[in-house]
């Protein structure tokens, strides 16, 4: 039998301590450092800062604009994932960006910030690329779920960026 960890005195919030989600040092450079002042909505996709996150609701009276992380990543061009589909069968293409945006509408629904960047076509592979580094596992997961194949997934932490990779089936 292997001891049980004694609980921190120290402690004052209920929150866990260990494991991946609370680890505090895995920061994404473009979530804000400091809430926005006030209400504030995005000019662009029309998501609201309210209790302390973006949603998908209407904006408070008075919001000031504030250009969410999610639109930031868009106009710049810098994705915090990356989806490679690999060696893609061409008469595959439709479904698999139909999955695609059909994940991302799933995920988009509840987290705002979680999109797709784009959709491209590179020497016979497709690159999807994402505001955050959750929607490019979900993408993967249902890629092997409906056509089965190989996946791997990485994620740099102190890049806050993942990269997903799936091949299809030999």
């Amino acid at each position: 039998m292997s001891p049980q960890r004694q609980p921190s005195h120290g402690r004052t919030s209920g929150r866990r301590i260990f494991g991946r989600a609370q680890n505090d040092g895995i920061l994404d450079p473009y979530e804000a450092q400091h809430k926005p002042l006030g209400p504030a909505a995005c000019p662009q996709c029309q998501a609201a800062y309210h209790r302390g996150r973006w949603q998908w609701r209407e904006a408070a009276e008075g919001a000031h604009p504030h250009l969410c992380p999610a639109c930031r990543r868009i106009s710049e061009q810098l994705p915090a994932g990356l989806v490679t589909l690999h060696r893609l069968p061409t008469r595959l293409t439709d479904q698999v960006i139909g999955l695609v945006r059909h994940e991302e509408a799933a995920e988009k629904g509840e987290h705002p910030l979680n999109r797709v960047i784009a959709i491209e076509e590179e020497h016979g592979d497709l690159l999807v690329s994402t505001t955050d580094i959750h929607l490019p596992r979900r993408i993967g997961e249902a890629l092997k779920r409906a056509y089965h194949g190989e996946l791997a997934m990485h994620f740099d932490d102190s890049a806050y960026f993942a990269r997903v990779d799936w091949h299809p089936p030999s």
